[in-house]
């Protein structure tokens, strides 16, 4: 998919919906939470949260006191949404709307999360392009959180599909440069109360 119907795609989407209707809504972000507390993630960490949308992640990291955490999204509406819901403490983030396969990082982040945005990369072209930023934005030292549909996940998401993953073959697709420090599953229960497999992996940047 081209970058500007992914776009479409996207804006469409949080612009038809409540967040609480799609169906990678969580209340609470309890596993990345906890994935960066256990990399022993400081208030002074700079994170990333690629693919962030109107996650609630960056509400709970505001109110722990991170003072250096920026969503980044391809659609414009999503982080409207995530702005709103936070008011006046939105100005305690930053946002950035751009596509994480060709965007330019201006800076490199302690921390880089990413739920469910990875996964729909489908082509090839695309995961080189995430690769790279990726390589650019994250401290040598820093941390990766990679959580995806596990092999047992859905094949689609949003009418779109994606690409399942174990902690190996991830490790395998970002290739050098990775450390895989840990892996769990995830069963992530939707909205409507159905069920879907994810796999959360935990990478260091190495020289």
């Amino acid at each position: 998919m081209k970058n500007d119907s992914r776009q479409a795609h996207w804006d469409n989407v949080y612009a038809s919906k409540r967040e609480n209707e799609v169906s990678w809504f969580q209340e609470s972000p309890a596993p990345s939470l906890a994935l960066i507390a256990e990399i022993g993630a400081t208030p002074n960490s700079a994170i990333i949260d690629i693919g962030g949308g109107a996650s609630r992640l960056v509400d709970r990291l505001i109110e722990q006191g991170f003072c250096d955490v920026t969503v980044l999204d391809l659609s414009a509406a999503a982080l409207e949404t995530a702005q709103a819901r936070l008011g006046e403490r939105a100005s305690r983030a930053h946002w950035l709307v751009a596509d994480a396969t060709t965007w330019e990082p201006s800076r490199a982040y302690d921390i880089w999360h990413d739920r469910a945005a990875f996964h729909f990369l489908t082509e090839e072209r695309d995961r080189a392009g995430y690769i790279a930023r990726l390589k650019q934005g994250l401290k040598t030292g820093g941390h990766a959180i990679l959580a995806t549909f596990a092999l047992d996940g859905p094949e689609k998401c949003s009418g779109l599909p994606v690409m399942r993953y174990d902690a190996a073959r991830l490790a395998q697709t970002l290739g050098a440069g990775f450390k895989l420090l840990q892996s769990r599953a995830n069963d992530h229960a939707t909205p409507w109360g159905s069920h879907q497999s994810f796999q959360f992996s935990v990478f260091q940047r190495v020289a």
